[in-house]
């Protein structure tokens, strides 16, 4: 997918790789070997988003590693000169023309994620685009600091998690469409069990008139 300059492609699960003029990845998880990183955001510390395999395959001396503090052990154990950020709801972070915002995620209804683990997504802001990787979360209500986004730039892509279990369902993921008005929302975290959430969504956004991107995973 791209938006202008912009190309997003999603890894499968909650990993992306966006480039304009960075090369970025969130959660990198079962991935191919790879073209090397400036900046890899990780939402927090689960085996498949936090996976010093997969970081591996794309760190080079220099990358950028922004991060709960929950990862900075795992990050420890590579073998590279770079250079930890630790990720906190509310901080603001600038890399070059790029300006990241770091949002917090949770569940409500389920014990998966908890608000006390300071777990994470990220608002990432290029140029006058912005791209918000919401991480492991349910529709909370900090999300509601998020409208107005759709005005203040060209476009607003949401990267949401559309599990079920684990994470939003369909019906909470069409709320947070209805209460935001993303320009497009990309669903992510889903496993071929988990499809029949994805296919829900898919149908209650069509009702809806809300638009969606299913990419090819990567």
């Amino acid at each position: 997918m791209k938006i202008g300059e912009i190309e997003i492609k999603w890894l499968g699960h909650s990993g992306f790789l966006i480039k304009n003029s960075k090369t970025i990845y969130i959660d990198p998880y079962k991935i191919k070997e790879s073209e090397k990183a400036d900046l890899i955001l990780i939402t927090h510390g689960h085996y498949e988003n936090c996976s010093v395999e997969d970081l591996s395959k794309i760190v080079k001396d220099g990358t950028r590693i922004v991060a709960t503090a929950d990862c900075q052990s795992k990050i420890n154990r590579l073998n590279f000169k770079i250079k930890i950020e630790i990720a906190e709801p509310k901080k603001e972070l600038t890399f070059g023309d790029i300006k990241i915002s770091v949002f917090p995620a949770y569940n409500i209804n389920r014990n998966f994620h908890s608000k006390d683990e300071g777990w994470v997504g990220y608002l990432i802001k290029i140029k006058d685009n912005l791209i918000y990787h919401s991480g492991d979360t349910d529709v909370i209500p900090e999300m509601k600091n998020l409208t107005g986004y759709n005005q203040l730039n060209k476009k607003f892509i949401a990267l949401l998690p559309i599990n079920g279990r684990f994470t939003m369902s369909a019906e909470e993921a069409v709320e947070f469409a209805k209460l935001i008005k993303p320009s497009v929302i990309i669903p992510m975290n889903y496993e071929n069990s988990e499809k029949k959430y994805v296919d829900e969504f898919i149908q209650l956004c069509k009702e809806e008139g809300v638009k969606i991107e299913i990419p090819e995973k990567e």
